[in-house]
């Protein structure tokens, strides 16, 4: 009898272990940025919905994007891995197939937002579960903004996964004003529209993310974006356009280069680069960040790279001023918000970052972890409803005992907070980091990070 492999779970899966950080060299030489975990998921979606094969390099292999890859798989396409590249072969615009069983998208949630949008408009009924983490997230205001399509969600408790999601038989354009700023909400309603007869028009008051729209674009979709003078965007997209296969080089996604960014400032005589960041403007709101609070930064090797600008950053020790961040500036910055913390703990003066209510209901409550997550390392910290205040004194003392609460992105600053703390951080799991950055702890130490395992809680 073969012997069935075992379950992969958070006790024996890889990076499971309590690891610790501290007495980094300075980080020097040069760091590959891997790719864009946004952009990702949506080239191989768009992909799956051309007529014909898209080569995609550089697509980041981390579990929320194959999460993706797995799920479309499910609706009917091909997605292979070789010659240093992904192919998908697509099925069409309405062309992807009801799944034979509920797609698992692991614990992303740009993954199932994405993909309920994606299939919206047909009229079968696909089921979506995931991970813990996913399983907590709310998407009640996406359902919201698919109803109108004729789209009905079942077998859901509280607008949370796992749910049954089934379209109706002939879906009308959709004209939708966005409420609040969500990039991931715009983008299923684009992703929907995309297979809908007639023209959807789709109104932001704020600009979010763009890579939606310009994929489409790219893919060939007929899709126009007109910018106001107030900051907002209207969007208008013909649907059923026949999308063209595409070969896609995947840029460094900039969330992934925010932790060297900030062990190369905080880390005494660093001077790192790091290579192939997407400097889209709608995501640079971190470094724009860091810049003000005294960051040598410098963009070099500027250049365009499949309709996105990509640069090299060129991140030198710097002695950090600490500064009060705005709701609307917080906003384009969300998922750095930690990083940034672990930047403002080294700070010299006070740090206030507002609007920050959406953290709680990410992969953990986020505000809540980072808060906890700095007093455990002795860092001045007073935690509001939606807004945080740090107190840096220019040095960190460190020596406790820092809680992932199953989130990456808290898991990847908190190391780097320990990088020149005066004890070490200890970080109580580490598994999380594979969700975006697989090899987060081997860049770091070829950058000249000092990691090594501990004693759990």
């Amino acid at each position: 009898m073969t012997e069935k492999p075992a379950k992969k779970t958070a006790e024996n899966r890889p990076g499971h272990m309590p690891l610790a950080s501290h007495g980094a060299t300075p980080l020097t030489g040069r760091f590959a940025t891997p790719g864009d975990k946004a952009i990702s998921h949506r080239a191989l979606i768009l992909g799956a919905l051309a007529v014909g094969r898209t080569s995609i390099e550089g697509l980041l292999e981390a579990e929320d994007v194959l999460a993706t890859a797995a799920a479309l798989r499910l609706l009917g396409a091909h997605i292979e891995q070789r010659d240093a590249a992904w192919h998908v072969h697509g099925l069409g615009v309405g062309g992807l197939l009801a799944p034979g069983k509920a797609l698992d998208m692991g614990n992303s949630g740009t993954g199932a937002r994405l993909l309920m949008g994606l299939l919206a408009p047909y009229n079968f009924t696909a089921r979506f579960t995931g991970g813990p983490t996913l399983l907590r997230r709310p998407m009640q205001p996406l359902l919201d903004a698919l109803a109108p399509l004729g789209t009905v969600a079942s077998e859901t408790a509280d607008g949370r996964l796992p749910l049954a999601l089934k379209g109706p038989k002939m879906p009308l354009p959709l004209r939708h004003v966005i409420t609040a700023p969500s990039e991931q909400i715009k983008s299923a309603l684009l992703l929907a529209a995309a297979q809908i007869a007639g023209t959807s028009t789709i109104i932001e008051p704020v600009a979010t993310g763009d890579h939606t729209e310009k994929l489409l674009a790219d893919f060939g979709a007929a899709i126009t974006v007109v910018n106001d003078d107030a900051g907002g965007a209207t969007i208008t997209i013909n649907g059923l356009a026949e999308l063209q296969p595409r070969h896609l080089v995947i840029p460094g996604d900039p969330s992934s280069a925010a932790y060297p960014v900030v062990a190369a400032l905080i880390v005494p005589g660093s001077d790192l680069l790091i290579e192939n960041v997407l400097i889209n403007p709608a995501r640079t709101g971190l470094i724009d960040t860091l810049l003000e609070m005294g960051g040598d930064i410098q963009f070099l090797n500027q250049h365009e790279a499949g309709g996105e600008h990509v640069a090299d950053l060129r991140v030198r020790s710097s002695r950090l001023k600490g500064m009060r961040i705005g709701a609307e500036h917080a906003a384009t910055m969300l998922d750095d918000i930690p990083a940034l913390a672990i930047a403002a703990a080294y700070a010299q003066g006070e740090t206030v970052i507002e609007g920050l209510g959406e953290l709680r209901e990410q992969e953990c409550d986020r505000l809540a972890a980072i808060a906890a997550g700095l007093a455990a390392s002795k860092v001045t910290v007073a935690e509001g409803d939606t807004n945080l205040t740090i107190g840096g004194i220019g040095k960190v003392e460190g020596g406790g005992m820092v809680l992932s609460q199953g989130d990456h992105r808290v898991a990847m600053s908190f190391l780097v907070l320990g990088l020149n703390s005066q004890k070490r951080v200890t970080l109580d799991d580490t598994s999380a980091i594979a969700a975006s950055f697989p090899g987060f702890v081997e860049a770091m130490t070829a950058a000249g990070a000092r990691f090594e395992p501990a004693k759990g809680r």
